[in-house]
């Protein structure tokens, strides 16, 4: 049924596209009173969207969305000058916030130099242990390696976990369960970033991956500090993410995320950090005071929507952008359309309690 109905949102879109119905929503008012924030993570060094396309979007698709925002006269505004000119009624017509999560290696050599060239700002919400340790993200690299070894059959665990068994690697959720007993592993040792990167390390030589030159690329790491001080002086806007990209569920831990993240943006920004993304897109209703309470004055989520004056600020809806996502859905979005369609949330909602 889930198919049927996408198939059938596809084919409306496509239809709307066709017959010229975009344009009137975009150039509506009731589009010019809507802020659209969308959603991107990486931008590929090499073929990272081939490994997860969720995730990772390639440089001729990320170029084909730049030239969709030229092509439709859509305003690119810097998150929080969005949000005061929605507040105070002065929004442009077809305003756009563009938004990354986590802080990427690529977002500084492939996204970066496309956005300066057309002048456009963006806001990059930056987990900060993995810019200071500055290696690659462990579970993210483990399953890219086995994706990358997909087709060597199998891969005894001993000498990662201590469990000697076996698994396939050939399918995604093959890899999945691998990486998720490497995951369990890790805390059930409290292993230390030194001793995952060991572990990464070690499962790269069992599976034929050249690590070292992995590592060289900077693939799966985040920018480091001197990279995010250098673009933050040139206006790129870095926000809250959690300093270990976790989702805490008492006051105490996630006051000592955005503290200990915060701390770190703000040293090498210099400016306030104030807008938060929920990592992973998780989130709970007993977050919200709490944020609050740690200054934060606006929270996204990864709930598709637009931003109206009425949207509560720590649950601002966002659309996030993939390589899985045509032509024709982008542009239903940028435009408005799309968002009259019915649909549901594809994260975490807020808990009942």
């Amino acid at each position: 049924m889930r198919q049927i109905l996408r198939a059938a949102k596809s084919a409306i879109l496509t239809a709307a596209h066709r017959t010229g119905i975009f344009e009137i929503v975009r150039d509506s008012r009731w589009r010019q009173d809507r802020l659209l924030i969308l959603a991107y993570h990486g931008v590929s060094l090499e073929d990272e969207h081939e490994w997860n396309p969720g995730l990772y979007m390639s440089p001729e698709t990320f170029e084909s969305r730049l030239a969709a925002l030229e092509r439709g006269g859509y305003t690119v505004l810097r998150l929080g000058e969005a949000l005061a000119a929605l507040d105070e009624s002065r929004l442009p017509p077809r305003s756009v916030a563009l938004t990354f999560d986590d802080g990427y290696y690529d977002f500084y050599v492939r996204v970066f130099p496309s956005l300066k060239m057309r002048r456009l700002p963006a806001t990059v919400y930056l987990t900060t242990y993995y810019s200071e340790y500055n290696r690659p993200i462990f579970g993210l690299v483990c399953s890219y390696m086995l994706w990358k070894a997909r087709n060597i059959g199998t891969l005894n665990l001993r000498s990662l976990t201590g469990d000697d068994r076996s698994l396939p690697v050939a399918t995604a959720d093959d890899r999945t369960s691998i990486v998720s007993a490497l995951g369990k592993a890790a805390a059930r040792e409290h292993w230390s970033a030194g001793q995952k990167d060991e572990v990464a390390e070690r499962l790269a030589g069992l599976i034929g991956v050249d690590y070292a030159q992995l590592r060289a690329k900077r693939i799966l790491h985040l920018m480091n500090p001197d990279e995010v001080a250098e673009l933050a002086a040139q206006s790129v806007d870095f926000q809250l993410h959690t300093h270990r990209h976790s989702n805490p569920q008492d006051a105490e831990s996630l006051s000592r995320e955005i503290r200990d993240n915060r701390s770190r943006i703000e040293r090498l920004t210099r400016l306030p950090a104030l807008h938060f993304c929920y990592p992973s897109g998780h989130y709970e209703s007993a977050l919200l005071p709490w944020l609050e309470s740690e200054r934060v004055v606006s929270a996204t989520t990864c709930d598709p929507g637009l931003v109206t004056s009425q949207s509560a600020r720590m649950l601002l809806p966002r659309f996030v952008d993939t390589q899985q996502v045509s032509a024709a859905k982008f542009e239903g979005w940028l435009s408005g359309a799309a968002a009259l369609l019915p649909g549901r949330r594809s994260y975490g909602q807020p808990s009942a309690g």
